[in-house]
């Protein structure tokens, strides 16, 4: 009986936990597009402004006439931190930790993101370093160079590394219309292309704020944060709209072999991977737990039984990686010793096909779920996640209420439609095998 009443407790207390993470947010529009959402949280004197806007790898610079460039998107994350009217170069990034903030941005294949942390009473700091990014940041000559140099280092120092073109890789062989096959860095001869007048015309097509997503969240007063964005964003001037029409991708069929090489690696690793259904469709929640139950952690199967237990890999991972048109969910693995790619391939395919005819373990589901929960309830922890999470939402799932109800949709899958989704997608008819190899000197 008292194990029962601690049990019954500890569920109360779980349960609580999790309903306590609801978070509350307001949104609004400025006349000009811009889409603003707040959320309040005075537990600390912190604040963060964060802009998402919706452009990324996917969306090439250029023109049909002089040729489409890659890497766009990636290079403006770095060209919008040169300055503005109002900032002298070089000085956006000094600004920031002389007033006790810190700041970063990223870029994926479907967005750019930017964000400041700072202490609360420089929220107006924040938005108003935003708001120079997005109404007149100096794009010159001086600027492109010197941003050219450092993506080229970051090249050197990321995608040259061992295993750095793996999603390069992945990308152009799954991909054979959809801008998803460039990588999102692009490439560099695209960029020593590029004129000053591609620069312009991007910035005019994709930093309109009615392309964009404005977050301020943390110590705010929503009343005087509303005036303070009204003050810093309406004078940034909407730009006309556009309608994204990438070709349509023909879905894989029949399997394909690939082989790859790469200068600096000296294990080989086989992939598998599959083209499917954009990360906001129902599926593709179903395929995320697919990919963490098999290795999510050293207790999935993967890991106990080609690692722990046969000793075949020093590594294996199956990831679902989440993108708005397509989702890209790969198996790979390194062999351990003398183990053969195809002999690692045919054991992680053994542990797909009883995925695909049996039902996952009532315990393993459970564990699934607890996973999940406790990513949930870790995302959003602090006021930095929980903006990350708002835009994130907004910009690429097209509900903002899905940071509270997410989890309840990861809950609702069933043991029965995950064996169903991992029969529907997961048949070597429908990926793209690689074996990624050193490269000798006569390839």
């Amino acid at each position: 009986m008292k194990k029962s009443l601690f049990t019954l407790a500890l569920l109360m207390l779980v349960g609580f936990y999790i309903n306590a993470q609801q978070v509350e947010f307001e949104e609004f529009d400025l006349d000009n597009g811009l889409h603003v959402i707040l959320h309040q949280d005075n537990t600390a004197p912190v604040v963060i402004t964060s802009v998402m806007y919706d452009v990324g790898g996917k969306d090439l610079g250029g023109k049909a006439e002089t040729g489409f460039r890659t890497g766009f998107a990636h290079f403006f994350e770095h060209l919008l931190f040169e300055g503005s009217e109002n900032i002298e170069r070089g000085e956006f990034m000094k600004i920031i930790p002389a007033n006790g903030g810190t700041f970063n941005a990223n870029t994926s294949q479907d967005r750019t993101y930017y964000y400041e942390i700072f202490p609360s009473n420089k929220l107006e700091l924040g938005l108003w370093l935003e708001s120079e990014r997005m109404l007149h940041p100096v794009i010159d000559q001086v600027g492109v160079d010197t941003q050219n140099e450092v993506v080229k280092e970051e090249k050197r120092q990321r995608y040259d590394a061992p295993y750095g073109k793996l999603l390069e890789v992945i990308g152009e062989n799954l991909f054979e219309a959809h801008p998803y096959k460039y990588p999102n860095i692009g490439f560099m001869e695209d960029l020593d292309a590029s004129t000053l007048e591609e620069f312009y015309a991007y910035f005019d097509k994709y930093y309109s704020p009615s392309n964009a997503v404005l977050i301020v969240a943390g110590d705010i007063e929503s009343g005087e944060t509303k005036e303070m964005v009204k003050k810093y964003f309406n004078a940034v001037k909407r730009r006309p709209d556009f309608v994204r029409d990438f070709p349509k991708e023909k879905p894989i069929t029949e399997t394909k072999k690939v082989t790859a090489y790469d200068a600096n690696i000296q294990i080989p690793a086989i992939i598998a991977a599959y083209k499917l259904p954009g990360q906001a469709e129902r599926d593709a929640y179903v395929l995320d737990m697919i990919s963490t139950y098999l290795s999510g952690g050293k207790s999935s199967v993967l890991y106990k039984k080609i690692i722990d237990e046969q000793k075949q890999a020093l590594t294996v991972q199956a990831v679902n990686l989440g993108q708005v048109d397509h989702n890209i969910f790969a198996l790979f693995a390194l062999p351990q010793g003398d183990v053969s790619l195809d002999t690692l391939l045919e054991e992680m395919d053994e542990e797909i096909a009883k995925m695909q005819t049996e039902l996952i373990s009532e315990r393993d589901y459970q564990k699934l779920l607890n996973q999940y929960e406790n990513q949930f309830v870790n995302s959003n922890s602090s006021v930095a996640g929980i903006a990350n999470s708002l835009a994130r939402y907004y910009m690429l799932y097209g509900d903002v209420n899905l940071i509270n109800t997410q989890l309840d949709l990861y809950r609702s899958i069933t043991r029965e439609e995950i064996r169903d989704v991992a029969k529907k997608y997961l048949s070597p008819n429908q990926r793209v095998e690689i074996q990624y190899l050193p490269k000798k000197d006569e390839e």
